[in-house]
């Protein structure tokens, strides 16, 4: 399954911010509004055609940064994955489910930014005793 999220990649780690709970005095991170708004637009852009995937894959996810700054790969990929299973495509997004990146990486397109997706399933072979 292939698909293109045609919006500026935005990472879920920078800019989040902190509150307090009234009750517990707990601190918890709530997402930027970057992240929210970038998480609600993307939704647009993820077909529905099949069922939420619950077997072994590899997320492929090529992000086409507007700018040649400095990003962290891993943030990208959190924060994509963390789309993917808040619109259902995947069930979660444990290591159990996603099992890979490979072939992720950041590229620069200043005219068109915007994040490649490919999820492939992967057979994992069983170790002898299995």
């Amino acid at each position: 399954m292939k698909f293109t999220i045609p919006l500026p990649p935005v990472t879920k780690k920078n800019h989040s911010q902190i509150f307090r709970n009234k009750s517990t005095g707990r601190p918890y991170i709530v997402p930027s509004k970057q992240y929210k708004e970038y998480e609600e637009q993307a939704g647009y852009y993820i077909p529905y055609k099949w069922q939420m995937i619950d077997k072994p894959v590899n997320v492929q996810a090529v992000f086409y940064m507007q700018t040649k700054r400095k990003v962290d790969l891993t943030n990208l990929l959190s924060a994509i994955c963390d789309v993917l299973v808040h619109y259902g495509v995947l069930v979660d997004d444990n290591s159990n489910i996603i099992v890979s990146h490979d072939g992720s990486r950041v590229l620069y397109d200043k005219d068109r930014p915007r994040t490649e997706i490919e999820i492939m399933e992967v057979i994992l072979e069983k170790k002898q005793g299995e």
